[in-house]
């Protein structure tokens, strides 16, 4: 039998006070499941529009700017004298003097050293000798080339007095042959004299060449000579000096990749480093581009030269360098971070994918297209044409420019709508 609504307690305190009996607990356990009911699905809409806020990309943006890109290419290599030159010896001897040492400052025509020359100036004596002999010889020739002329022209003028009947034909012939052998006698010993003179200028120039002089004015590099030692000749000439014409005004000599040899020309501009000097930056500029290559393990280069200025000597022969040359440069131009261009949102790979069921979320399936990472869309564009993503009201917008030259870092962009300060989405991070 159901109880009246009049007499039914006022709250469920008062009903357990009361202590009733009958349908009064069941009442209290339907209260109180619908309570948890009530709580349990105020918590999961609570979850289900934190988990929809916190689903939502995060955009990171950054703006466009005005300033400049350069170019660069960077090359290794080695800084050289403008003229190097080695310094042998024609001769063969032993060293009995070194002038100069290391680092020392020479000028042209200086003596650098000079070697035993004794051998050699009894050499040239004996040639002088040898020379004395030939003239005496000559003068002999002669005497004897003016005795057989004279001897012809008595037979000759007896023949013709005579009336040809003396002297006889063949003392004639003799008398002509006599003073013919005379004269050739003559020139015999006048080649002599001539041949004589001859060793004697050569032994004369050699003794000169055993006093080493520098060529040019420069500052001695390496010097592989010293007192006592024996120079041998015989073949080639032996390395005694290297010396630098000037250390004021360098070379570095780098090799340039395959890749990058289309851009560099003479004249470009360049920085270089070493690492002697850490923290300094030196200047350079492109002066030769070698059309030869060289290859090395399979990599194929090319030489390029800079001239270097050396004015306080802080760089010296064969230190390595690291240069950069600046192929190319725009000043003044609209800028936009590279990442922006390579961006694509999430939404643009594709419609959404419906729901999945509670197995289909536990197994594993393919990579999904997101942040930054551009999806396969198949859409290809021309060199020189780019994209970037702004947003609007919330959400990305497309925006289609034109891209120019790029460091790697910035990117020259112009066209319809662009302008300094454009905000534009560069990555996004969404949260699964």
């Amino acid at each position: 039998m159901k109880s009246s609504p009049s007499s039914q307690p006022s709250d469920l305190d008062a009903i357990v006070r009361s202590g009733a009996t009958g349908l009064h607990p069941r009442r209290k356990l339907y209260l109180a499941f619908a309570a948890c009911v009530l709580v349990l699905g105020i918590a999961y809409g609570c979850s289900r529009r934190a988990d929809a806020a916190s689903r939502a990309p995060t955009y990171v943006t950054a703006p466009v700017t005005r300033g400049d890109i350069t170019l660069t290419i960077t090359a290794t290599g080695n800084l050289e004298p403008t003229n190097e030159v080695t310094i042998g010896s024609e001769l063969s001897g032993t060293t009995l003097e070194v002038f100069v040492d290391t680092n020392d400052r020479v000028t042209k025509g200086q003596p650098l050293a000079r070697l035993d020359t004794s051998k050699l100036q009894q050499q040239i004596r004996n040639n002088r000798a040898a020379v004395a002999s030939a003239k005496a010889s000559v003068q002999q020739a002669e005497a004897t080339v003016a005795e057989t002329e004279a001897t012809l022209a008595r037979q000759q003028e007896l023949q013709r007095i005579s009336g040809g009947k003396m002297p006889s034909k063949a003392d004639m012939d003799s008398s002509i042959a006599t003073a013919a052998r005379a004269r050739a006698t003559l020139a015999s010993a006048q080649a002599s004299v001539q041949q004589a003179e001859a060793l004697v200028a050569m032994n004369e120039s050699d003794l000169a060449k055993a006093i080493i002089r520098s060529p040019i004015d420069g500052i001695v590099l390496t010097r592989s000579i010293e007192p006592g030692q024996t120079v041998a000749a015989s073949f080639t000439a032996p390395e005694l000096f290297v010396i630098a014409e000037s250390l004021e005004q360098m070379k570095l000599d780098v090799a340039i990749a395959e890749a990058d040899i289309a851009r560099v020309a003479a004249g470009q501009p360049a920085t270089f480093t070493v690492d002697a000097w850490p923290g300094r930056t030196y200047t350079a500029k492109v002066t030769k581009v070698s059309f030869g290559s060289s290859t090395t393990d399979n990599v194929v280069t090319y030489d390029a030269e800079l001239e270097v200025a050396n004015s306080d000597l802080s760089l010296r022969p064969g230190m390595t360098a690291t240069a950069d040359i600046r192929v190319a440069e725009r000043k003044g131009v609209l800028t936009v971070p590279a990442a922006a261009l390579r961006y694509a949102p999430v939404a643009a790979a594709g419609p959404a994918a419906p729901e999945k069921s509670f197995m289909q979320k536990i197994m594993p399936g393919p990579p999904r297209f997101g942040g930054n990472k551009r999806p396969p869309t198949g859409e290809v564009r021309k060199l020189g044409e780019g994209k970037v993503w702004r947003l609007v009201d919330g959400q990305p917008q497309p925006l289609d420019l034109k891209t120019g030259l790029s460091d790697g870092r910035n990117t020259e962009i112009s066209g319809e709508g662009v302008a300094e300060g454009l905000v534009v989405i560069t990555s996004s991070v969404t949260k699964s």
